[in-house]
């Protein structure tokens, strides 16, 4: 067995520290609403792609005022300065959903609707949680599987556990533990949807630059969602969406 595997069992010594320290933290920290609404929109352009975006609080766009200030509005620029294509977006999910959420109240919904290409950003509130590794890989193949049969010819890219070791808001040890197990759960969840057709889990991201957090030094600011579209893209290069 990997130690990645035994990340929940380091944290039980430290376990009356991190809950004093998840408290404190939940108490201090500003919560920020959602994007507003619409969580629709589109952006003009030929022959456009239709997008989703589903997971978690980044998906609500928290952090940012819009949608178009978030994931979906600059994923469609993106896809306009790559491949001179217009978009169609839509945008679901929920502040502090985890993969079993996702799975259990949106992902139907989701795949209702068929898509070109679709983007799952998960796991930072099944790391908060301290989720086990089996529970989240098991419900984020689940999750993929489920968008790959709604729309067989779409990618699906996985945006999975942000770097916690990064956080300057985190105090130690809480900063350390979140961040070894968020390692486990990422790389559990890569190896589940490694083996998928149309699939590409996208990696850690790089360093987080100035302004890169909104006012509550956890979620992207606009500028923060405008880098992780542009990494996402940049991480897939084997992705073309060209007019042919």
């Amino acid at each position: 067995m990997k130690p990645f595997q035994f990340t929940r069992l380091a944290a039980l010594p430290l376990a009356p520290v991190l809950v004093t320290q998840a408290r404190q933290l939940r108490r201090d920290t500003p919560r920020l609403p959602d994007a507003a609404l619409p969580w629709t929109g589109s952006r003009p352009g030929p022959d456009p792609l239709r997008l989703l975006v589903l997971g978690d609080s980044t998906a609500a766009g928290v952090g940012a005022e819009t949608q178009d200030d978030a994931l979906p509005g600059w994923i469609a620029h993106e896809i306009a300065e790559r491949w001179q294509r217009g978009t169609t977006w839509r945008a679901i999910g929920e502040n502090g959903a985890t993969a079993k959420h996702v799975l259990d109240r949106f992902v139907g919904a989701a795949a209702s609707v068929p898509f070109d290409l679709a983007l799952l950003t998960i796991g930072a509130n099944d790391a908060l949680g301290l989720r086990s590794r089996a529970a989240f890989t098991r419900d984020v193949r689940a999750i993929v599987l489920a968008l790959r049969a709604a729309s067989p010819d779409a990618a699906v890219l996985v945006s999975l556990m942000p770097r916690f070791d990064r956080f300057a808001l985190l105090p130690e040890p809480l900063r350390a533990t979140l961040a070894r197990h968020a390692g486990s759960l990422d790389m559990g969840a890569r190896l589940a949807v490694g083996d998928l057709e149309g699939v590409v889990a996208i990696p850690t991201p790089p360093p987080y630059v100035e302004g890169f957090f909104a006012s509550d030094d956890f979620h992207p600011s606009s500028l923060g969602y405008r880098l992780w579209a542009r990494f996402v893209f940049d991480s897939a290069p084997g992705l073309d969406f060209g007019l042919h």
